[in-house]
């Protein structure tokens, strides 16, 4: 089963949060995939990465793109998964099935909107009956610290 991580955004938004464990994932040498809850979340996200300045460059592409096999971060809206990614990354409250294919899994949300807090709530509650191994992380001032 994945490793489930529900990552607390409390100081910044997923675009301002997501370089830093991108960045962490490449490091690691892994591929990642990212489904945003919306088409239009895509391109933002697209265009954020490209202006990130740390990492210096995060290579990606996102749907429509040619050549998504080579991509080593792929952002979607959809369920595809075509650069083999063993990560995945969840954001806009997005909820995914499969798991299993992925090692890791990172569900992203805003701790300001309350609707996206009772949301993680309620996902929670059911991977944790489903048997997976959670972890709760909570973003602080100077990064993340586990909680819980």
């Amino acid at each position: 089963m994945a490793e489930i991580g529900f990552y607390h955004l409390t100081r910044t938004t997923a675009d301002e949060a997501l370089p830093q464990l991108l960045g962490r994932t490449l490091d690691a040498g892994k591929r990642a995939v990212v489904r945003c809850g919306e088409s239009v979340d895509v391109a933002s996200l697209d265009e954020a990465l490209w202006r990130v300045s740390e990492p210096v460059w995060l290579p990606h592409a996102a749907m429509g793109a040619k050549f998504p096999d080579r991509q080593p971060i792929w952002i979607t809206s959809g369920d595809d998964t075509p650069n083999a990614a063993t990560y995945l990354f969840l954001l806009g409250a997005r909820e995914a099935e499969k798991l299993e294919a992925f090692e890791r899994v990172f569900d992203l949300f805003d701790g300001r909107d309350d609707m996206a807090v009772a949301a993680a709530r309620r996902r929670w509650s059911a991977l944790k009956a489903q048997g997976h191994s959670l972890t709760y992380w909570r973003q602080g001032e100077k990064g993340w610290s586990k909680a819980g």
